[in-house]
């Protein structure tokens, strides 16, 4: 059976009544508690919470992308509380993130979506429970050209040149070989919890760390900035597992 979660002044049948015409725009689906969450604040008004099958959708109602879509201004609002919104739940307890703009037409919509994936939402939430998302960015260091030196004739130039590209060269290949050796020894620590994108010349790496690996974690980021050194390395704070759901 499905159920609902609301604020004091309105009866569950009320509540009910009043969402089956509304639009229930949904941030996250999370294991149903014992204890009660303490919601954010929405976009435009209150969250409330629908269970069905021990998971819970938090959602806000008569909100949806469509409103807003012509107004760019509400839509960065949107995307931003979109995204505080979630964090301030993983705050509290593991989250199953939903893509910006999930939305379902009514609450039997949601309650029976809920319903026929609730297996694949708790193997889910069980798999990414207790873990931080980081991201890791790595930025190429480039190897300056030395100022030509008003001291000495062309010939010393261009030999000053000719070892500038050949440590260019050495530099380069050392620097894809410390970037290989980084991301085989990261997906050899954390196997399936990692995912690496190539962002033009910048690598982005996102791990799953348990809460109890998280001090682990940060030794292993300096030693890693250590055997790199012509990389430079960017940590990101922990989220929720965005990326990794």
């Amino acid at each position: 059976m499905g159920g609902l979660i609301i604020n004091k002044n309105l009866t569950p049948l009320d509540l009910v009544k009043k969402m089956e015409s509304l639009n229930l725009y949904t941030y996250a689906f999370c294991q149903t508690l014992n204890i009660p969450l303490n919601l954010p604040k929405g976009h435009a008004g209150q969250l409330f919470l629908i269970n069905s099958s021990g998971i819970s959708a938090v959602v806000e109602q008569g909100l949806s992308l469509e409103s807003v879509q012509n107004n760019d201004e509400q839509v960065i609002k949107m995307v931003l509380d979109h995204d505080r919104i979630i964090r301030e739940l993983f705050q509290q307890t593991t989250v199953l993130p939903l893509r910006f703009g999930t939305s379902f037409a009514s609450s039997d919509t949601l309650l029976n979506h809920i319903q026929f994936h609730a297996e694949e939402y708790r193997k889910t939430l069980d798999k990414i429970q207790g873990k931080t998302e980081y991201n890791l960015k790595l930025v190429p260091r480039t190897v300056k050209e030395p100022v030509r030196s008003t001291v000495g004739g062309g010939r010393d130039y261009f030999l000053a040149k000719k070892q500038y590209f050949e440590y260019q060269k050495t530099f380069m290949i050392s620097q894809t070989d410390e970037k290989s050796s980084l991301i085989n020894l990261i997906t050899e620590i954390y196997q399936s919890s990692v995912i690496v994108q190539n962002k033009g010349e910048e690598i982005k790496i996102y791990i799953l760390v348990s809460d109890q690996d998280k001090p682990l974690f940060l030794e292993q980021f300096l030693s890693w900035q250590e055997a790199c050194p012509s990389w430079d390395f960017f940590l990101g704070e922990g989220l929720p597992p965005y990326h990794f759901v």
